[in-house]
């Protein structure tokens, strides 16, 4: 695996909700300042060095409501 792609989404109580594509791999940060510390620390530990992917792409959702 050369890469690990993260859908972040805003939480509905405040900060960011960050999970990986094709693993089980999730995270919850209070802001976008420790987004990149979150997953980084995230995904190794959930590789092994030999195994870990050189790239993580981080996918942000933004949903809006409007009236009708």
């Amino acid at each position: 695996m050369n890469e690990v792609i993260f859908v972040v989404e805003e939480a509905a109580e405040g900060g960011y909700i960050a999970r990986a594509i094709g693993t089980s791999i999730y995270t919850e940060v209070d802001n976008l300042a420790d987004l990149h510390t979150q997953v980084r620390d995230a995904v190794h530990c959930h590789f092994e060095e030999s195994d870990r992917p050189k790239i993580i792409r981080l996918h942000f959702v933004h949903e809006e409501i409007i009236a009708a």
